[in-house]
């Protein structure tokens, strides 16, 4: 098949890519890189700034480009909003997708309006990044979230793709579950992929004398993504146990160094408020790191996993973190077998060959 990838979060269509390409099939992958992650793709739409003279250049060369973007058997977006362009601008573009190829699948890959009001129900989730124990998080970049998918021109496009769409695949259990309600019959779960031939397994063979925590930081979002808290869970097991913790601390970098850094960690925090590992916690765990974040029942019950449950689950306070990490380092004991656990995840769930056979195995259904 043909198959046209659109739009870029965290390395998942790049992988996706390779994936269906092993298996023989010809893709491209066009994407602005994710921004300053810059992850290579085969057509660049980057918008340099949000200035006038960079914006009608990014218009120009995406309309160029996508006027190209025929005959293809499947088209998948990465979410309402795949290019960084007014959100007209992506309705338009959507239209032309589908008139111009065989069939255009909806990612649920990231924020959107079906997610946003699945958090602000409170009878969907447990908690979730908008309310922790049935009350407001407050967080002010809830606020944005509300004002950009929320009764607003964002929210018409993207009903207008769900039901247009030939099928919805969502990557994240939470994803899943706001799409659900309405989109069961032509929606899938899809795990993330992770090509592990790329990713060296370094398992911690041996207990460490200190345990190395590592935290990644987007400053832009590093509230929403609860690091704030996870931090200060840190700094406060730091304080009390200073000859067995090391705390590394990396902030907004590109995925390379990102990667070389995280190589030399024992434990990984990641993502507060999830269900579920995203794509940096499962590098992580493919590397041989124990990750400490989303890994709900929930998730593991979608993934039909009875037995290996490898992620150090947390609830979204500096208590319940603070709690979980003491865990680790009064039973440190623990890591090696975490380990080793982590990594069989994902192999057993992400392989970047295997996930691309789910793909194509929905996208090929009759809808």
């Amino acid at each position: 098949m043909r198959i046209l990838l659109i739009g870029e979060y965290s390395r998942v269509h790049l992988t996706l890519a390779e994936g269906l390409r092993v298996l023989g099939h010809e893709v491209v992958v066009a994407s602005d890189g994710d921004r300053f992650k810059d992850y290579p793709r085969d057509i660049d739409l980057t918008r340099k700034s949000s200035g006038f003279i960079d914006t009608l250049l990014c218009l120009v060369s995406v309309f160029n480009k996508f006027s190209k973007f025929k005959g293809y058997d499947v088209v998948q977006i990465i979410n309402p909003c795949f290019v960084t362009l007014n959100v007209r601008i992506n309705q338009y573009l959507y239209k032309q997708l589908k008139k111009n190829n065989k069939r255009v699948f909806l990612g649920a890959f990231g924020d959107d309006s079906y997610w946003v009001r699945a958090c602000l129900a409170k009878n969907v989730f447990k908690y979730s990044e908008f309310f922790v124990d049935g009350k407001s998080t407050n967080l002010q970049y809830n606020q944005k979230l509300e004002s950009l998918w929320i009764n607003s021109n964002r929210e018409i496009a993207n009903n207008e793709m769900a039901v247009s769409s030939d099928g919805i695949v969502a990557c994240l259990y939470e994803y899943y579950k706001s799409y659900e309600p309405y989109y069961s019959e032509k929606l899938a779960y899809i795990p993330l992929p992770i090509n592990t031939s790329k990713i060296e397994f370094q398992p911690i063979d041996r207990i460490p004398d200190r345990i190395n925590f590592f935290i990644g930081i987007n400053k832009d979002r590093s509230e929403y993504k609860g690091t704030d808290v996870m931090d200060r869970a840190l700094i406060r097991l730091a304080r009390k146990y200073p000859d067995q913790v090391v705390v590394s601390r990396v902030e907004s970098v590109g995925y390379d160094e990102y990667q070389k850094l995280m190589m030399q960690a024992h434990v990984v925090l990641d993502q507060l408020y999830s269900y579920s590992p995203a794509m940096n916690a499962l590098l992580a765990m493919a590397q041989g790191k124990v990750v400490v974040g989303g890994g709900e029942l929930e998730m593991y019950e979608l993934l039909d996993e009875e037995e290996n449950h490898p992620i150090i689950n947390v609830y979204p306070t500096e208590d319940d973190v603070f709690n979980k990490l003491e865990y680790i380092v009064l039973n440190k004991y623990k890591i090696p077998e975490l380990s080793q656990n982590g990594r069989l995840f994902v192999d057993k769930h992400h392989d970047f060959i295997s996930v691309a056979r789910q793909y194509l195995n929905f996208w090929g259904e009759e809808k």
